[in-house]
């Protein structure tokens, strides 16, 4: 890689908090563009229109992917100086449609917290936890990562706000709603006779705290036990459905965004589709012209 791609990822991590997940993807990009067309402080724009037939077999979400990084480094390096020109326009811009996120409706998110709830009642400390979790998950909109590795320094005592540490290192306040303080704390009152000890993450698995991928498979189990198909159910599910739950209740988007520790709000707009797509359901099904045309 170019010494002036090394630099745009140093600014990537120390500017703009860029986790390192986010970098590694970056440093993918760059390297398969050096890869095709040389270094990229140097790349003609003929060279940079060469990347559309190279790229032209992966699909578009990949291709507007690749372009955005590459984007970003011409202006970049644009900025220090490095280039004289903004070549960006010579790469591909297809048109990716963003999926829709999947959420539940309101009546499996019922269903959901009833077989919690019930399961809790056993006073049994995995039952409990797996209460907690859900409650902070479709209560507070966390992420699986951010969940798993809350410390338990971060469970407020007085005001109903949880500490969160996001993406790229953000930390950022979140309303933990009475429900889920409930939950918190049946779940503190046994977690020491889980075996937690001196571990410092509220959710602790033997030395550290729970996977991801554990919570993901206790979300699949509790859904099958609420006659839910599991395939509909997932932590990044009930974040979805937290946001859209409250985007339908009136929230404003700015606020959505703080809460899901969006950096842009281009992320969040993608719940007011998601509305949309609601309302336009409900016209087609409610409406006294549907109904007289069936």
């Amino acid at each position: 890689m170019g010494a002036a791609s090394e630099a745009f990822l140093d600014m990537l991590a120390a500017e703009r908090g860029a986790a390192a997940n986010t970098l590694a993807a970056y440093r993918r990009d760059l390297d398969g563009a050096e890869e095709l067309i040389g270094d990229l402080a140097k790349a003609d724009r003929n060279a940079v229109g060469r990347l559309a037939a190279a790229w032209s077999g992966l699909a578009p979400s990949t291709v507007a992917r690749k372009s955005s990084a590459l984007r970003q480094f011409f202006g970049f390096a644009l900025d220090e100086g490095w280039r004289g020109d903004d070549p960006s326009n010579a790469l591909p811009k297809p048109r990716a449609r963003r999926p829709l996120p999947k959420i539940l409706s309101h009546e499996d998110v019922e269903r959901l917290f009833d077989r919690a709830e019930l399961e809790a009642e056993s006073g049994k400390p995995a039952a409990i936890r797996q209460l907690a979790l859900i409650e902070l998950l479709y209560g507070s909109g966390l992420r699986a990562s951010e969940l798993v590795a809350l410390p338990l320094s971060a469970v407020p005592r007085d005001a109903p706000l949880l500490t969160v540490m996001g993406k790229g290192g953000q930390a950022r306040m979140v309303p933990v709603s009475e429900r889920a303080r409930e939950a918190l704390a049946r779940w503190l009152a046994v977690r020491e006779t889980s075996g937690a000890g001196a571990n410092r993450f509220l959710f602790p698995s033997r030395a550290k705290h729970l996977t991801r991928v554990r919570l993901f498979q206790l979300l699949k189990e509790l859904a099958v036990r609420a006659e839910i198909d599991p395939q509909s159910v997932s932590p990044h599910v009930l974040r979805h459905a937290f946001a859209t739950h409250l985007l339908e209740g009136g929230a404003d988007l700015r606020v959505l965004q703080t809460l899901l520790g969006h950096a842009d709000i281009s992320t969040t707009q993608i719940y007011t589709h998601v509305d949309a797509a609601r309302l336009v359901a409900l016209v087609n099904t409610r409406h006294p012209l549907a109904r007289s045309r069936t």
